[in-house]
């Protein structure tokens, strides 16, 4: 039943994708839409990821230093490893994990509440493509604006461990640094920005999809918005790994 029931909803998706993906009717109210989404989407994202990635920077920081005793291990590993895992899986993985709740609830609840409330009825009776018209503007600010994010989270994790060098005895500033810059590899930030594309467009889509086919009344947003992000982080975790294999064999 479970099974079936997937199929069902992949063959739905499918369905929905290809009617969000047509050709704006207005090109002017589909830039308008847009820049709107990219404000609310993205911009409104800021201070949540900023605040998450300096405790979480800090955290990482923290953490390799204690664990890390051995002194045949160099001190810079806490900042070589701190980079390594921001670059390959926070900035990216658990970040997009987050975003997911915060972003994901908002597009699954908003849509979910103007079918409930027969608004989108109300645009398909003037003939307007009401899955392109309010779908594919979230989906095009999220995708475009998530690289920001992730650039954000890499910048803000790191000064996070610098907070961490600074301001404590457990790693001086000097080797920290050191840390950051030894044995870079210029694929990782690459790897974390693809990432962060794909799942961005698996946050923006599959939430949007969920409100969109909302049933009942405002019990039934809810619950869309639930399902909507528990979806969306599962499928995050699911490319999660087919990214790795594909992009860091």
């Amino acid at each position: 039943m479970i099974i079936t029931n997937s199929i069902a909803n992949f063959g739905r998706y499918c369905m929905f994708m290809r009617r969000v993906f047509a050709l704006p009717d207005r090109w002017r109210v589909f830039g308008k839409r847009v820049l709107d989404e990219v404000v609310k989407l993205g911009v409104d994202s800021i201070p949540l990821v900023l605040i998450i990635s300096v405790f979480i920077g800090a955290v990482i920081a923290i953490q390799m230093q204690l664990n890390i005793s051995s002194p045949l291990i160099p001190a810079y590993s806490v900042g070589l490893a701190t980079r390594d895992i921001v670059l390959l899986e926070f900035s990216n993985s658990i970040l997009c994990l987050i975003l997911a709740g915060k972003v994901g609830s908002n597009i699954a609840s908003e849509i979910g509440t103007m079918r409930v409330t027969e608004q989108i009825d109300a645009l398909e009776i003037m003939g307007v493509n009401s899955a392109n018209y309010l779908v594919m503007p979230k989906i095009i600010a999220f995708v475009c604006f998530m690289p920001v994010l992730g650039v954000l989270c890499i910048a803000t994790s790191f000064i996070g461990g610098w907070l961490v060098a600074q301001f404590t005895d457990i790693i001086t500033v000097s080797r920290y640094v050191y840390g950051l810059q030894a044995l870079f590899q210029e694929w990782y930030v690459w790897y974390g920005l693809i990432k962060s594309l794909v799942f961005a467009f698996i946050i923006a889509s599959v939430a949007s999809f969920f409100g969109y086919y909302v049933k009942g009344g405002a019990l039934d947003v809810g619950r869309a918005s639930t399902n909507g992000v528990v979806s969306s982080s599962i499928l995050i975790l699911l490319f999660d790994v087919i990214l790795t294999k594909l992009l860091l064999q």
